[in-house]
């Protein structure tokens, strides 16, 4: 694919990802949808970063030309876009957002009628007339799709989250952190339902401080605002609010690998574990997998993507799965990564429990790990060069069983990610840092 990786479309606005790219996505998505039904409409949402409401009116604009309806969500997480389009009449959705990225960064994600991530045989469509190798006619002018705000389905998705997660966490103390990021819209309304004592951070989004020093990319602040407080536990989410990263009382990190053997724990011990199975991915660390087998919980691994992961729980019949990353999928409940979901879930076990996050998390000994990204003149054929796979095989034999390295490409960005785990940080350190010198010895 040209322009879609593992989440979307997503590049550097104005550069990489402009409002033509932006127009001629809506454009194709519209004359894919149009003869949906009689009466076709998709919803848009968008995070709060600079670029987003540009990118909104032109992918809205591209998608009404077709002659397809928009319903403007505003700023949205984006598992409120996934539930609204799988709860109503929409056939197809999009959310302009780069999750995690920069806010001069971007991105266009794309869902279908049922809340999932688009298929790549639709993204290819779209490509083809971003390119200009198909053309699309436009709708005549008494076909035109009408653009009109929608203001009613927040209050619904707050409803749902109250209603899949009824916990009461009266005398609890609670920090979230909303990455100035679409979380400002749902994740404070939602935790004050649970009766918490809750204190607030990073929620005065300004276009520019999206992700910036904040959220699951960076919760140091979080750590130390935990601690502070005394509180017992804290949540801190992405730019558009599908992963969550938390801390637990100690100042710990739960990542998404603490939030599966936490959680997949917690239905196995209550027969709630749908076929013992639980769905993570390449990058979960050995730790995680090393305790399931202690659990006798089995384990599916996909590549690298949330949207791998629920085809995976689809496939296998589970309902639950995710990424380190903290993108984690509910089945059950949701269609996607949801972090307010997610953290009022790992709230709710530790209500239920009677414990700590820090003791439902304390038999998991995850192994050191070092992860470095190395940018790259073409990610794919950097990974067929023959010196750099005898360089990984020779990793990988050294670490024999004590160990592990992985080596893949970025989804977004033309980048080389070089993962290795081991028994010791400095052996972690030692071994990518001999990889990454050879791949740029190499020139690749």
């Amino acid at each position: 694919m040209k322009y879609f990786g593992t989440d979307g479309f997503r590049g550097k606005a104005n550069v990489e990802l402009t409002a033509k790219h932006a127009f001629m996505v809506g454009l194709s998505l519209g004359a894919q949808l149009v003869n949906k039904n009689d009466k076709p409409f998709v919803f848009i949402g968008k995070d709060t970063r600079l670029s987003s409401s540009m990118l909104e009116s032109a992918v809205a604009a591209g998608v009404s030309s077709a002659g397809v309806g928009v319903k403007l969500l505003g700023v949205v997480p984006t598992p409120l876009v996934s539930f609204v389009t799988e709860h109503t009449e929409a056939v197809g959705a999009i959310m302009i957002s780069a999750s995690h990225n920069p806010y001069y960064d971007n991105g266009i994600k794309i869902f279908n009628e049922h809340g999932e991530k688009t298929d790549e045989k639709t993204e290819q469509l779209i490509e083809n007339v971003i390119d200009e190798i198909e053309i699309i006619p436009l709708a005549s002018p008494d076909k035109i799709g009408v653009i009109e705000a929608d203001n009613e389905d927040v209050v619904r998705y707050i409803e749902y989250l109250h209603g899949s997660v009824p916990v009461d966490l009266t005398g609890y103390k609670v920090v979230l952190d909303c990455a100035n990021g679409a979380s400002v819209t749902t994740a404070k309304k939602a935790f004050e339902n649970t009766g918490c004592e809750l204190i607030v951070m990073n929620d005065k989004p300004d276009g520019y401080n999206i992700n910036t020093n904040c959220g699951s990319t960076h919760p140091e602040d979080l750590v130390q605002q935990v601690l502070n407080n005394k509180a017992d536990m804290g949540f801190a989410f992405d730019g558009d609010a599908d992963r969550c990263i938390g801390v637990n009382d100690k100042g710990e990190l739960i990542t998404g690998d603490e939030t599966l053997y936490l959680y997949a724990r917690y239905l196995k011990e209550n027969n709630k574990l749908k076929n013992n199975l639980v769905v993570t991915t390449v990058m979960a660390n050995l730790g995680l997998f090393k305790a399931f087998e202690k659990l006798e919980i089995e384990t599916v691994s996909t590549a690298v993507g949330d949207k791998y992961v629920f085809e995976a729980l689809n496939e296998k019949d589970a309902i639950i799965g995710g990424e380190q990353s903290g993108h984690i999928i509910f089945r059950d409940l949701a269609n996607t990564g949801d972090g307010v979901l997610t953290a009022l879930k790992l709230a709710s076990v530790a209500k239920e429990m009677g414990k700590s996050l820090s003791e439902l998390t304390s038999d998991l000994a995850i192994y050191p790990q070092t992860l470095k990204n190395i940018k790259v003149v073409d990610k794919h054929s950097a990974l067929e060069n023959n010196a750099l796979s005898n360089k990984i095989e020779d990793v990988r034999q050294r670490l024999n069983n004590d160990g592990r390295i992985l080596v893949r490409p970025s989804g977004t960005e033309p980048l080389i990610r070089v993962m290795v785990e081991a028994k010791t940080q400095e052996i972690c350190d030692g071994l990518v840092d001999e990889v990454i010198q050879l791949i740029q010895e190499l020139n690749l």
